[in-house]
């Protein structure tokens, strides 16, 4: 394991306030959200979508690194040029997603584990060679009575860490997302209370599998009550809730956290990470920035619509969207950004 070039793309990725753009849906997730916006769903559409993100103009000006999936990592724009070539010309750094998604866990009704440690090996050392340098394995845990259990607790935690060791072993640095999700009705304090448990146990399974913490990044969910819980949380106070959360759970040798965006809408997640940085006043051990997809991309693909003649505007709404977020980085992001006469 070359520990210094993983802290290499590490500090790339982390490098100048800006964050990760996952576009990694799995076929069926980007089918399903095809099919929402009434776009028909077929490979041909997904490959045209995918190149429009990727050739948005001013892109790497605030986007450092985008995550992709084991179909798009493959494609080629229209002209037949690998996405992987257009996206490294741009100056961003190319990642994979590697888990092959959630199962349910035997024997523990209602929760779920990720799968995918079968083979990925071979897998990571496959995307190593076409180009990525980065991998993103979500863990996704629901809270609801009894759960989730300690057991899903455990073992999600621990192929998040095999995971890990898999991707510094074949050079590539992993992100590492344990999501507690945002539907249900429990309250802001129960999110706090799992996701403290999650963090706590997801380091205790990086200590014992020897992760270099310094070449790793976490990717955690925000603390907020439930979607059903009726609760209405401050930005605030879910700033607060979540900064003092990872300083509880996060060492300090790990240098970045990127927050998934986890269904939020897209201008409440980019307020958020906003009040984060600016509570932080540059005194966390860590860098705090984005890792969004829905919270980039929500907005364009409604505009776009699998028309051509929207294209530019879609661009623009995820140039807008990606600039938004790295404003919030810096703590400067305001509701005046969001006005586009």
């Amino acid at each position: 394991m070359n520990v210094k070039k993983l802290s290499e793309t590490t500090v790339a990725l982390l490098a100048d306030h800006k964050g990760l753009f996952a576009m990694d849906e799995s076929i069926s997730t980007c089918n399903k959200r095809f099919a929402d916006a009434g776009i028909p769903q077929t490979e041909e559409n997904r490959r045209i979508y995918r190149e429009l993100i990727i050739k948005t103009s001013g892109l790497n000006e605030s986007i450092s690194g985008v995550i992709l999936y084991h179909e798009t990592i493959r494609q080629r724009d229209e002209k037949g040029i690998p996405f992987i070539t257009i996206i490294e010309d741009a100056g961003i750094i190319p990642g994979i997603k590697v888990d092959i998604g959630m199962e349910d866990l035997a024997g523990f009704p209602g929760e779920m584990i990720t799968e995918g440690l079968d083979g990925l090996r071979y897998r990571l050392k496959e995307y190593a060679r076409m180009g990525a340098r980065f991998a993103k394995w979500r863990a996704a845990m629901s809270i609801g009575q009894e759960i989730p259990s300690r057991n899903c607790i455990i073992s999600n935690a621990n192929a998040l860490a095999r995971y890990a060791a898999l991707c510094q072993e074949c050079g590539l640095v992993p992100i590492v997302e344990p999501e507690v999700m945002m539907p249900g009705s429990h309250s802001s304090k129960t999110c706090y209370k799992v996701t403290r448990e999650v963090l706590t146990t997801v380091f205790d399974q990086l200590y014992l599998h020897n992760i270099a913490l310094e070449a790793m990044i976490l990717k955690p969910n925000m603390i907020l009550p439930g979607e059903n819980s009726g609760e209405k949380s401050t930005i605030k106070k879910i700033a607060e809730d979540t900064v003092k959360c990872l300083m509880d759970c996060v060492p300090a040798s790990v240098p970045g956290i990127t927050f998934l965006s986890g269904g939020q809408d897209p201008q409440e997640a980019s307020a958020r990470l906003n009040a984060m940085n600016q509570i932080s006043e540059s005194k966390l051990p860590w860098k705090l920035t984005f890792s969004f997809g829905r919270a980039l991309q929500q907005t364009a693909l409604a505009i776009w619509e699998g028309d051509d003649s929207n294209k530019v505007s879609a661009q623009q709404d995820i140039y807008h969207r990606a600039k938004c977020n790295r404003a919030a980085n810096m703590g400067l992001y305001n509701d005046e950004m969001e006005r586009r006469d």
